[in-house]
């Protein structure tokens, strides 16, 4: 579905990806993790088109993304900090955003509906708090139903029922065949929905493992605690 072939990105000093290769394939949930600065924001935007790598290849379903845009139409994202026109209701975004794409497809209204979405569809951008922003980008996210799915921390500022709303959601996409990428610091929120796990450091792809082969490998069935005895051994 998505391949990276040895991309490379580099800000001045900073080597922001050094020779990433990952191929993610549909009717997964992988978890793209590492700590901070370690390259997920860059390789998310790279797949996204906003950054261009250096060098290397990204593959969307087999076929380079150089010179193409119209992939970009079979993915839905949902940063982790949304930012919309103050003054717009989130009728007005959720239509806005609709008219733009010009989707022939059925909407996937589902997160619409369990978000309560319409009942708060006249409050204005301005007023929301960030848990409701968190809300609108979900459901802008999967309203298209995208083939991919890209998520940044995106149980980050939930309520408890949103949070497990949108987690329900992830489950059910991946299985019905949907390519899903989470990035997270809440590994904990994990556990019930990542079949494979990415992990980056330093621009350096760490490991790329699925998540039986992870807890088979260390013995743990905490994400947390698999992940850091992986790295210990690779630190003795």
């Amino acid at each position: 579905m998505i391949e990276t072939r040895h991309l490379n990105k580099r800000f001045g000093r900073l080597q922001a990806l050094d020779k990433i290769s990952v191929h993610c394939q549909s009717s997964q949930s992988i978890a793209l993790i590492g700590p901070n600065g370690c390259g997920k924001t860059t390789l998310i935007k790279s797949v996204l088109g906003m950054v261009v790598p250096d060098s290397g290849d990204i593959l969307f379903k087999e076929k380079s993304i150089k010179k193409d845009y119209t992939y970009r139409n079979h993915i839905g994202y949902m940063p982790q900090i949304g930012r919309y026109p103050d003054n717009m209701t989130i009728g007005q975004v959720l239509d806005m955003i609709i008219n733009i794409r010009s989707y022939q497809g059925t909407l996937d209204e589902d997160l619409v509906r369990e978000f309560g979405i319409e009942q708060m569809k006249n409050k204005r951008m301005r007023t929301l708090s960030g848990g409701t922003r968190q809300k609108v980008s979900a459901c802008l996210a999967f309203i298209f139903n995208p083939d991919v799915l890209i998520l940044d921390e995106p149980t980050a500022g939930l309520d408890p029922i949103a949070s497990e709303i949108l987690k329900e959601k992830i489950i059910a996409e991946k299985q019905n065949g949907k390519l899903i990428l989470i990035t997270s610091h809440l590994l904990s929120e994990l556990d019930d929905m990542i079949t494979q796990i990415i992990f980056m450091q330093e621009g350096r792809l760490v490991f790329h493992k699925n998540i039986t082969e992870l807890h088979a490998e260390t013995g743990e069935n905490r994400i947390s605690k698999a992940i850091a005895q992986i790295l210990k051994k690779q630190k003795a």
